[in-house]
């Protein structure tokens, strides 16, 4: 089986490709995997790493300003457009796949477009609750539209072929045991509370949980694990002029970043982050109750719609940034961590999203289509 997955741009779309590659090639020795991505993209780098091939074209978005810098960029672009239709092309002719994978980004459009227009099958993959537009687009061609959660089945027109698989989840979440976690971090049985915005961090995100953090160093009643990024050094002193030194509190763990994020997250009662398709997977994954703060400067808007997946299921609770303050933080918080009643009903009710067998689902539909199976 030759398969060729084309997905790019951020992480979001980088890593489930990265996890039904490596879970092909877990499950069939034999099978030959190429990657498309975009030259410059995180992809670069994330993809050789992983250790898959990989070939390049050249691809941008259309800017929606009307300077004129973002006019001169819209016409590179749209000459792009053809030279990676062309591109693609060659790439295909040459690889020779069974089937094409697309996960998202601007990458997966001439890649999966060329290739259902050559009598390739193609697959796509929507990690998010409202899908991206290149998505809708390849959708109307593609043999199956695999989507992380059913909400996202309205957004597609009603002659695409959906199905549910949910995203690829990493066996070390999915695996990760709460006391053993604990255990490992030397916590005791205080409630747990793990906050992160990301690798670079989130400016508004550390503001709105230093008064949370703050209190607890001060009273000790709630354990605390924050990743403040790679933006944010300057978050210590800032705890440190509310009077708390977070290095001499035995409860709070504030790093730049969290490596252990499996072990952190099985560990935690309460997760307060971003709301990334793959994040809120894994909450899922290990039913955690949230408190959701979704990224407004994202394509869409798709982590509020990602947010409000949960919410609607009484499994998380979301701030909008532009509603963000210490205090609401506390506020929602306490109201989770003190009801014992409503934390076990979000705990539930989390779980009861989760898919843990997405990529047995989704190699599954592969095999099918090609025959494999």
């Amino acid at each position: 089986m030759r398969i060729l997955l084309a997905g790019g741009g951020t992480a979001g779309h980088i890593n489930p490709a990265l996890a039904i590659a490596g879970f092909i090639r877990g499950k069939d020795k034999n099978a030959e995997i190429l990657f498309v991505g975009n030259k410059g993209g995180m992809e670069e780098t994330l993809v050789p790493k992983a250790g898959f091939d990989m070939k390049f074209i050249h691809i941008s978005g259309f800017q929606r300003r009307l300077t004129p810098a973002a006019m001169k960029e819209n016409v590179l672009t749209l000459k792009r457009t053809f030279d990676s239709s062309r591109e693609s092309k060659k790439i295909i002719e040459e690889f020779k796949p069974d089937i094409c994978v697309g996960t998202g980004g601007y990458v997966s459009g001439p890649v999966l477009r060329t290739a259902a227009k050559m009598g390739i099958p193609t697959v796509i993959h929507e990690q998010n609750a409202y899908p991206g537009i290149t998505n809708k687009m390849l959708a109307k061609n593609a043999n199956k539209v695999m989507l992380a959660v059913k909400d996202a089945e309205k957004y597609f027109d009603k002659k695409s072929n959906c199905v549910v698989t949910g995203n690829p989840v990493r066996r070390e979440i999915i695996e990760a045991d709460k006391y053993t976690a604990r255990k490992e971090l030397g916590l005791d049985e205080r409630p747990v509370v793990l906050s992160f915005g990301g690798s670079l961090g989130a400016k508004k995100i550390n503001e709105g949980m230093a008064g949370l953090i703050a209190r607890s160093g001060k009273d000790g009643e709630y354990q605390h694990i924050h990743g403040y990024g790679r933006n944010g050094l300057w978050f210590p002193d800032y705890i440190r002029e509310r009077g708390v030194d977070v290095r001499k509190c035995p409860n709070l763990d504030v790093r730049e970043y969290i490596d252990n994020m499996a072990t952190c997250m099985a560990a935690a009662d309460l997760v307060i982050s971003r709301a990334g398709a793959i994040t809120l997977s894994e909450i899922q994954a290990l039913g955690k109750p949230a408190i959701l703060i979704p990224s407004p400067n994202v394509a869409e808007n798709h982590q509020y719609h990602n947010a409000m997946a949960l919410v609607n299921n009484r499994a998380a609770e979301i701030i909008e940034e532009k509603d963000l303050t210490e205090e609401l933080v506390i506020e929602k918080a306490d109201s989770l961590l003190k009801d014992k009643d409503k934390l076990r009903e979000y705990t539930e009710n989390s779980s009861k999203m989760a898919i843990i067998d997405a990529n047995e689902r989704i190699y599954s539909i592969i095999k099918k289509i090609t025959g494999a199976i």
